[in-house]
């Protein structure tokens, strides 16, 4: 099967394999080693085929050989790498052109940022959710410690903000009634415009059937009018075929 696909695509290479989680199981260091035939290093990329959030769907991995503490024999293991999807230029300017019609342009800028806000609020809380399961099963001791994870959720917890410092917490304030101000606002304005369109689109209405009933009053005077000039020019016929008849009998009768 490699030797058919260096055949059919010669340029790309084999870097690792996949398949849809949508977790890690026990036999993946099993599939990885038989992988290492085609590549030296191969990624391990756990593809999630039902997200329930709007964050990437793909985790990436690489097995490493894990140093314990205690002097005990390394084991493999799998080290989650940072990753992200792209696409070449060409496939991103056709896929821009398939949404462009598609696209809601009544969907603003602010809409946008408060959608991927609340995307990254949830992967916030599936992380934090992480965090506590994996540290209550240290306590409990079905897992044992790992100190670099430890001293990275110290790092974290170190940079967060002391909230209960009066001036953070007013900054805090602040800056969120400014958006809620900001948000209010856009959607005031979005309101009246569409109030104003929806003014503007029944006076074209409007405009719209007079026109039509004045074209039809027209058009209606037009018959009536042709119908009289009929009956006046048939009533003239008539008179004229009456008089030169008559004539012709005053000259028989003279005759």
């Amino acid at each position: 099967m490699n030797d058919m696909f260096k055949k059919v695509n010669a340029k790309e290479k084999l870097i690792g394999w996949y398949h849809s989680g949508p977790k890690l199981r026990s036999s993946d260091l099993e599939i990885n080693e038989l992988f290492k035939r085609y590549t030296p290093n191969p990624v391990l990329v756990i593809v999630d085929v039902k997200p329930n959030d709007a964050e990437i769907p793909t985790d990436a991995y690489f097995a490493i050989e894990e140093i314990k503490d205690d002097g005990t024999t390394t084991t493999k293991t799998f080290m989650h790498v940072p990753s992200e999807i792209v696409a070449e230029e060409a496939e991103e300017i056709g896929v821009e052109h398939l949404l462009r019609d598609i696209k809601d342009n009544a969907v603003g800028t602010l809409s946008t940022r408060i959608t991927s806000q609340l995307g990254s609020l949830g992967g916030l809380q599936g992380r934090l959710e992480e965090i506590r399961d994996y540290l209550q099963k240290v306590v409990s001791g079905k897992l044992p410690v790992n100190h670099q994870i430890i001293y990275n959720l110290q790092d974290i917890f170190n940079l967060l903000p002391n909230l209960e410092n009066s001036d953070m917490v007013n900054s805090f304030s602040t800056k969120t009634n400014d958006q809620l101000l900001l948000i209010y606002l856009s959607s005031m304005i979005r309101a009246v415009i569409a109030l104003h369109n929806l003014i503007d689109n029944k006076i074209d209405n409007l405009k719209s059937e007079n026109a039509l009933e004045s074209a039809e009053s027209s058009a209606t005077a037009q018959a009536e009018k042709d119908v009289k000039d009929l009956d006046v020019d048939g009533g003239k016929e008539a008179a004229g075929a009456d008089k030169s008849s008559s004539d012709k009998n005053d000259d028989m009768q003279i005759d």
